[in-house]
């Protein structure tokens, strides 16, 4: 049986739930019904220590607070929609705005401020949780009533695999993603500088000052954003490199290499004091490193630890940012008799694959 306890109530008196799944061998998620949010998640070191690897809080008020989406699942649409402005059908359509001029992640009630229904799903092998929201037609701007299901199921193979259905009754745009912050060492006290980086990706889609796609990709050879072969986050991260200056770091979307619509390895992070490596598997086009640039000591999280710049960083398996602007990208359209279906796997483990 997957264990649920209460874990706050919102101020309309609304009860959120976090629930614990196990894996064999001794791999832990807590996942709560609000923001569909990971709060913890526990991963042997090279020695069988178990740490938390992710950041987030201990009570359901500093996530109802929180401005940096800790575990959630962002959307209708993860990153950011120029101006919030699209069009579809011949209609123009005008999102929230809540990051300076533009629309972030859903809006400032997108998925990861909303209640999803929950349930749970036994088994000694693979446990999951299956969460559900219906956004109605309108919210945040978005045409159609959606229907959303996330599924977190964590396997014995000491993955968190995350699968995404969703079904619309009028046509509409539909991107969501997970953002968790990672931190592969266990201790929020040490950065992720350290962290060993790679992504199978001979491309990135630049970005203007307000980190909105100019609507073409580049080449990423002899550029700091070259992580086809392995190297340190902070090797390249502080060059004068004008990209780099747009986001204080790295907040850029990878363009993957060879993609099919099929699930396959993508990226893959290693941390050597503790030896755990994470591989990123997907069937998305695309995938968002944030390296936790505006992360700060007035975030309290777990533990009452105070987060710092690059405590944390997000590997965000996904459509291209403000694809809906830009014919020339992978559409993120879904019709009415269309099944959208997504799959990214977060596994974990102390071996160290050396390429893809």
């Amino acid at each position: 049986m997957i264990p649920r306890k209460l874990f706050g109530k919102l101020a309309d008196g609304c009860e959120v739930y976090i629930y614990t799944l196990k894996n064999k061998a001794g791999m832990t998620a807590e996942i709560i019904n609000y923001g569909a949010i990971v709060v913890s998640l526990t991963v042997p070191d090279r020695d069988g220590k178990f740490e938390d690897v992710v950041l987030g809080y201990n009570n359901i008020e500093s996530y109802v607070a929180d401005k940096n989406f800790f575990g959630c699942i962002v959307g209708r649409y993860g990153n950011r929609i120029r101006k919030g402005k699209f069009t579809l059908d011949g209609k123009v359509y005008q999102l929230g705005i809540n990051n300076g001029e533009h629309h972030l992640h859903g809006g400032e009630t997108g998925f990861y401020k909303r209640v999803w229904n929950a349930k749970p799903i036994d088994s000694e092998t693979d446990p999951a949780l299956n969460l559900s929201y219906i956004s109605k037609d309108g919210e945040e701007g978005y045409p159609g009533t959606l229907s959303l299901s996330v599924m977190y199921t964590l396997t014995s193979n000491n993955e968190l695999k995350i699968e995404y259905t969703g079904t619309t009754d009028k046509t509409t745009i539909l991107n969501p993603t997970h953002h968790s912050y990672f931190n592969l060492s266990g201790d929020i006290n040490i950065s992720i500088l350290n962290h060993e980086m790679e992504i199978k990706a001979d491309k990135m889609i630049p970005v203007d000052k307000d980190l909105i796609p100019l609507g073409w990709f580049e080449d990423v050879t002899n550029t700091p954003l070259d992580f086809r072969s392995r190297k340190k986050v902070d090797r390249d991260i502080n060059l004068e490199f004008e990209q780099l200056k747009f986001a204080s770091g790295y907040d850029h979307c990878w363009v993957i290499n060879g993609y099919n619509k099929k699930i396959n390895r993508i990226a893959g992070l290693y941390e050597i004091g503790s030896g755990r490596s994470m591989e990123v598997y997907s069937d998305q086009p695309g995938i968002q490193f944030y390296s936790g640039n505006f992360l700060d000591e007035k975030i309290i999280g777990k533990k009452g630890i105070r987060s710092k710049q690059r405590s944390g960083l997000c590997l965000e398996a996904q459509h291209y940012p403000d694809s809906p602007n830009h014919p020339l990208f992978p559409s993120v359209t879904l019709m009415p008799g269309e099944i959208y279906k997504q799959t990214t796997i977060y596994k974990f483990s102390t071996e160290l694959k050396e390429e893809f």
